[in-house]
């Protein structure tokens, strides 16, 4: 057996050589210099490893070639997917170096504080701010339970004057995003606490940053093409995020998405300059979660991971930027984003059933909880790519259809669902691009368990193991094993809460 370590049997390959492409990583002998993301493994070095690893990378060259022009079209191709595809906000022409495509990446984070009850330090922090003026965000069904009063009754003991903002949408739009910066204009605020799940943290968080900016146009900082795509540049008020969903990680991201009600189309504010100052992630606000509501959050987390793990590598991004500010927040899979995207997986696997099937699994949603800002430092820097760009359409087109557990009074499909269900097509079709990153993910989502399930070769042999012998092989059918797990498991796209309640 041979031990390899995160970036393959030399850890000087990856400075000395840079990456190599996804799909020829994860070599299984210690001369080839193979890389594996998400931690080491053992891998048997067994007799002609080699040469079926050649036979793969040959097996596979046309279907990730396929994949990876098709990801280069969606980046270039601006509107298929306005809120997480943010190269057109950049600056044209080379970078410094020279490059066309992207040579460095950077890690941006807000600051994140974990544990039950920590919401009662809210109104010490603020006092460690120095704010005089503060302004809360909920919604209406938030603010009548006791999360929110925990936060009232903190700012009351510390002397926090504050006002509340309770009408933030679930699932907002430009007309509800503008309804709160009229109302953070008008409050001047010196900090902003933001309660809630992803909807209140992205509108608080475009608040923040247009009373902030007084000066500017709605349209100045949405993503191009909707918008201009200017880079932030005005200093932003603290903002402290208190999630009490587990799906969106918008504590740790600088991204705000919104319905654009005109074109019918999502779109977002992305910068690093909007991200909240402080996350207090509590894992006691879990316990007010509906069924739904924790297993569309879920499906959310379980789509960062998956897709920022599975995202087109930062070095083959472009245009490469020709000023560190414009470089996009989401800019590319990345050493340090898998390490988050993995552990987040492994998360979901072991405890989202738990936390759906039992609301006083306090452990269970505890860890979600922490799954979710996980993938959010995940995906905050990597991106994501087909489920959330095909998500788009089927939430932004709603017409009529009201989610259980979810008391709103307009038509939605909760994002959780709408990104889950194109998975088990786009899994199918990016395993091309990166055979080994799909069948660790299978893995982890209950591996052996579906190989008990499945009797039959073509799948045995997708899982890396010939119903014949013991020896990994080079069959194609392994680059599509993340996608026939989900077809398995739910037997359509359309049956993902079966797979659920399994």
């Amino acid at each position: 057996m041979v031990r390899l370590c995160s970036w393959g049997s030399r850890s000087s390959d990856w400075w000395e050589n840079g990456p190599l492409p996804r799909a020829v990583a994860g070599a299984g002998d210690s001369g080839a210099g193979g890389r594996r993301r998400g931690g080491g493994r053992d891998w048997p070095a067994a007799e002609g490893a080699a040469s079926r690893r050649e036979a793969l990378r040959t097996a596979m060259a046309a279907p990730r070639d396929r994949v990876a022009h098709l990801l280069r079209q969606l980046q270039r191709a601006a509107c298929q997917c306005p809120s997480h595809s943010h190269t057109y906000s950049q600056a044209p022409g080379l970078s410094p170096s020279g490059k066309t495509t992207d040579y460095a990446f950077e890690m941006a984070v807000s600051n994140i504080r974990y544990g039950a009850g920590v919401t009662k330090e809210v109104g010490m922090d603020l006092q460690n701010m120095g704010a005089k003026n503060v302004c809360l965000m909920t919604d209406k069904n938030l603010s009548q339970l006791p999360p929110v009063q925990t936060v009232m009754d903190s700012f009351v003991k510390n002397g926090i004057n504050f006002k509340v903002y309770d009408n933030v949408r679930v699932e907002p739009t430009d007309r509800s995003f503008m309804e709160a910066i009229e109302f953070a204009r008008r409050g001047a605020f010196d900090a902003y606490v933001a309660m809630g799940g992803g909807s209140t943290i992205d509108t608080c968080k475009a608040a923040n940053l247009y009373a902030s900016s007084p000066d500017s146009d709605f349209l100045d900082y949405v993503n191009a093409p909707i918008g201009k795509g200017k880079p932030v540049t005005v200093p932003l008020k603290p903002l402290i995020a208190v999630p009490t969903t587990s799906g969106t990680g918008s504590e740790t991201t600088g991204v705000a998405i919104f319905d654009y009600e005109r074109l019918k189309v999502k779109t977002g504010i992305a910068s690093r300059a909007i991200k909240p100052t402080l996350g207090l992630i509590d894992p006691l606000h879990t316990l007010y979660m509906p069924e739904r509501v924790i297993a569309n959050s879920g499906f959310d987390v379980l789509c960062h991971a998956l897709e920022s793990y599975t995202a087109l590598p930062y070095h083959m991004r472009s245009p490469c930027p020709g000023n560190p500010i414009t470089r996009p927040a989401y800019q590319g899979g990345n050493p340090i984003s898998d390490i988050w995207a993995v552990h987040a997986l492994r998360i979901v696997a072991k405890y989202l059933k738990r936390a759906v099937r039992n609301p006083d699994d306090l452990e269970a949603r505890s860890n979600m909880h922490l799954a979710s800002a996980f993938a959010g430092i995940g995906f905050g820097n990597a991106g994501v790519h087909l489920c959330h760009g095909m998500s788009y359409p089927i939430s932004g087109l709603v017409k009529t259809y009201k989610a259980k557990d979810y008391n709103v009074d307009h038509p939605l499909v909760p994002h959780g669902l709408s990104v889950v269900l194109t998975s088990p097509a786009v899994f199918t079709f990016t395993a091309q691009m990166s055979p080994e990153h799909h069948l660790e993910m299978a893995e982890i989502l209950e591996r052996e368990k579906l190989k008990r399930k499945l009797h039959y070769a073509p799948l045995a042999r997708a899982v890396g193991e010939s119903s014949s012998k013991k020896e990994p092989t080079p069959a194609l059918p392994g680059s599509q094993m993340l996608g026939l797990f989900w077809q398995t498991r739910c037997g359509n796209s359309y049956s993902i809460w079966m797979w659920m309640m399994a």
